[in-house]
């Protein structure tokens, strides 16, 4: 299983965790990292996730999700096939950024796009793509159903 995280993912450790959802959000992220640490499926990243996530100004956040990326088994190169299609993706009302981690993990071929960040998460129901992009619960749920 090859599965691809955004940084809302990767950050959703920092957020509030006072939240319910983010709280669960946050436990269901840990498991799926968890299980690609120990083998069972493996996450790939790519150029932006990895230059967004050093865009983080707070030092600890950043470092904090360097640490959870530094598992991933391979990395996307981000290259013009991959900006040209975001560039048709960004057509759906999806954020440049967001279009870039779509068109990456397209590219990669990996079995689903992770995020937390709802209005990525209903745009990406308009790109006609066999790429799955999913809640990391909602996607989690279904294949544990699925085991």
């Amino acid at each position: 299983m090859l599965i691809y995280m955004d940084c809302c993912c990767l950050n959703r450790q920092n957020d509030d965790q006072t939240q319910d959802i983010i709280r669960v959000e946050t436990s269901v992220i840990a498991i799926i990292l968890s299980k690609c640490f120990y083998g069972s499926w493996e996450l790939v990243g790519s150029d932006i996730v990895e230059y967004e996530i050093l865009k983080t100004p707070n030092l600890d956040k950043r470092r904090r999700a360097l640490n959870l990326y530094k598992i991933k088994k391979r990395n996307i190169t981000i290259n013009n096939d991959i900006v040209k299609r975001a560039n048709e993706i960004k057509e759906c009302g999806i954020m440049p950024v967001d279009s870039l981690h779509f068109a990456a993990a397209e590219y990669g071929n990996v079995d689903v796009l992770l995020s937390v960040d709802k209005d990525f998460l209903k745009k990406s129901k308009g790109v006609t793509s066999s790429l799955r992009v999913e809640n990391p619960v909602n996607w989690f749920m279904s294949e544990v159903k699925n085991d």
